[in-house]
């Protein structure tokens, strides 16, 4: 025959206590003495009771539940914010559930909407313009977003692209680099602002920026915009791309095209993914601090949850950092050799590496 299960009423048997106090406790809705909860705790072990989280939804109203929608599962910097976000839920007995819009502007919207109905608050990515998000504020549940809405009063979480790109940008003119061009990516809420870092760095030196668009932020597109770039009439000496799977990718064409890495071409990226760091050479980045930036975000919206947050427009913006690797070198030319570059050369004289 099968044993029934354990119910919240043998528990307060057990405990000496009320069915109430039971149920508070399960809950965290209330501390008790540390006599009665170690009265508690023992019996909730010794019997092996188990809270029905659907009957303490019913009951709170809250599930426990955070939501986080990222662009792509794949990308390591979302996954690593991801990390980072859990970790600080997990502290705080919350349950992450995920949903990866997988770079899809069309079902973006009606993903996130899904998502809202099953979670307490909710952490976004989001490929869509600051001007459309007026259905995010709609939904009446608590958001941090992920990079600063100027119209809208969403809490928000970011690094400052403008200044990532500026440092990025100068680094490479202090190396001597005096072709640079951009491999971006259009559809991002940060592209704009990094163009905008990197021109703004190249002005002050008497440099221009080209710049190429990349159909997507991923290492294929950085394969198919390598050849683009890199065998027209005059090459840049060094390329930055939207971020590090884009500069993986264009790091593997132009091998194949024969181009000899950095001593043809310095490539950099943003993110600082993991795989950057073993790739040959290995890759110069910014990084945006993506645990962290998962870490504070759930931090925030945990705080709103719990009635502690800061008001609804607050953004705050963690410091990019510059990690120099291989994938970036000291360019010093002779006029000879410089005369040489203007005409197309794209092997530059090489004083040392970063």
């Amino acid at each position: 025959m099968k044993k029934s299960a354990t119910t919240i009423r043998d528990v307060a048997a057990a405990a000496g206590v009320s069915v109430a106090t039971v149920s508070k406790y399960m809950n965290g809705a209330q501390r008790f003495s540390a006599t009665v909860e170690a009265r508690l705790k023992e019996a909730v072990e010794q019997l092996g009771y188990r809270s029905n989280p659907l009957a303490r939804s019913m009951i709170t109203g809250q599930t426990r539940t955070i939501g986080v929608a990222i662009l792509d599962i794949r990308n390591p910097h979302f996954t690593n914010i991801v990390k980072g976000a859990n970790r600080i839920a997990l502290q705080h007995d919350y349950t992450l559930l995920l949903v990866d819009t997988e770079e899809s502007g069309e079902r973006e919207r009606s993903l996130i909407e899904s998502l809202a109905q099953r979670v307490d608050g909710m952490i976004v990515s989001s490929r869509m313009p600051d001007d459309s998000l007026q259905w995010l504020v709609d939904l009446d549940k608590p958001v941090v977003l992920f990079g600063r809405s100027e119209r809208f009063p969403l809490t928000s979480v970011g690094t400052d692209g403008y200044l990532a790109a500026y440092m990025l940008a100068s680094h490479l003119v202090n190396m001597g680099h005096q072709r640079l061009a951009y491999l971006g990516f259009a559809r991002s809420r940060w592209n704009d602002e990094r163009i905008r870092g990197i021109t703004s760095c190249l002005q002050s030196s008497g440099l221009s920026l080209e710049v190429h668009d990349a159909p997507a932020p991923s290492a294929a597109a950085g394969e198919r915009g390598c050849s683009a770039i890199m065998l027209g009439p005059n090459p840049p000496d060094a390329v930055i791309c939207y971020n590090d799977l884009i500069a993986l990718g264009f790091m593997k064409e132009a091998r194949g095209l024969g181009l000899r890495l950095p001593q043809d071409v310095s490539v950099a990226g943003f993110d600082n993914v993991p795989y950057g760091e073993y790739a040959s050479p290995a890759l110069t980045t910014m990084d945006l601090q993506s645990e962290k930036m998962g870490e504070l975000a759930m931090t925030k919206l945990i705080k709103r949850l719990g009635g502690m947050g800061e008001p609804d427009s607050e953004y705050t913006n963690l410091e990019p950092r510059l990690i120099v690797r291989e994938s970036t070198i000291r360019r010093t030319a002779s006029p000879v050799q410089a005369d040489a570059d203007s005409n197309g050369s794209r092997n530059p004289a090489v004083n040392a590496a970063s």
